[in-house]
């Protein structure tokens, strides 16, 4: 009977154990999935690619990813920014718009624990855990090599050029791209820079850069620092019926500018565009490995892609491989 006895205690401990086992199983919380912000400035494919390489790498890294574009307003992006930091984000993976004026809210996030990550443009201080970008003076550089080989071997060395930039948007941005451009044409004496405005919209372009045409009649080259300010340059080209007059060089790739450098009328030349699935992807990543305790590099530079008239098979690999890369991001 005493054996009986501990045999059926030991059983209902036993399976006292199981119940409470199976309690704390069903009450214990859900692991908690990390919550990143990436924020966009502008609605063209240069951002919208940036989004899709955010999103590919925050599926990989097991994390939630909210999206969101301060439409270049300053008061709209603090507004984004206190917004994410009220919800609790783990980190906030931004484009500033101001290297000083975006720096107030962003050191707010941090100072409530949330990892800053910053891409394309980045704000002063040591606010960032890292800073992602192409070498922006490059960018310029490239196409101004391509831009000084065809003024040589077209133009007998003499050209005027207008530039289009974006100073009053992104100024350290578009210097940058300026100057490594002019630095390598403005070596050949034949040069002379005779306009420069801002556009850096299509619509923008189109009309700034047909003043620019207008008023200059014996221009020879167009060259301008971003993607929207680029495709409204080839247009203004078009629509002036200046095609075999003016070539237009530029910077930053869209898939209507892959069609440009492709097309029959010779006006796109050549553009020396960013990464920007890449640029989204590495940023994502840095904002995880941070949340991890893991180290980074406060700084990571990635390299620009030239794509030119002259090597026809590169630019159709290049239109490929983004026609991949925005059906990857479509899915």
């Amino acid at each position: 009977m005493r054996a009986t006895k501990w045999v059926a205690q030991g059983l209902a401990l036993a399976f006292a154990a199981l119940v409470a086992g199976c309690g704390g199983a069903q009450e214990a919380p859900e692991t908690k999935k990390p919550k990143i912000a990436g924020i966009v400035f502008q609605e063209d494919q240069f951002f919208r690619l940036i989004q899709f390489g955010m999103q590919d790498a925050a599926d990989r890294a097991g994390v939630e990813l909210l999206l969101a574009n301060s439409a270049n307003k300053p008061d709209k992006e603090i507004q984004l920014v206190n917004t994410y930091i009220a919800r609790g984000v783990d980190a906030i993976v931004i484009s500033p718009l101001s290297a000083k004026a975006s720096a107030t809210a962003l050191e707010r996030a941090r100072s409530k624990g949330i990892a800053v990550v910053t891409y394309n443009t980045t704000v002063e201080g040591d606010i960032p855990v890292s800073y992602v970008e192409s070498d922006q003076a490059d960018l310029g550089r490239q196409t101004g090599l391509v831009a000084r080989r065809y003024i040589e071997e077209k133009l007998g060395g003499k050209a005027k050029i207008a530039t289009l930039a974006f100073k009053s948007q992104l100024a350290e941005q578009s210097d940058a791209r300026r100057n490594g451009f002019v630095d390598v044409v403005g070596r050949l004496p034949g040069v002379e820079f005779v306009a420069e405005q801002d556009a850096w919209l299509p619509e923008m372009a189109i009309k700034k850069a047909g003043d620019i045409l207008t008023a200059n009649p014996d221009i020879d080259i167009i060259w301008s620092a971003n993607e929207g300010g680029t495709v409204g340059s080839v247009m203004a080209v078009k629509n002036a019926g200046k095609q075999g007059e003016v070539v237009v060089f530029g910077t930053d790739a869209s898939e209507q500018l892959v069609e440009f450098a492709l097309s029959d009328d010779g006006i796109l030349q050549a553009i020396t565009t960013q990464t920007p699935f890449e640029l989204g992807v590495k940023s994502v990543e840095l904002a995880v490995a941070a949340l991890r305790g893991q180290q980074v590099e406060a700084k990571v530079v990635m390299d620009g892609v030239l794509i030119a008239r002259e090597d026809p098979e590169g630019v159709r690999a290049f239109g490929q491989r983004m026609k991949e890369l925005i059906a990857l991001g479509n899915k």
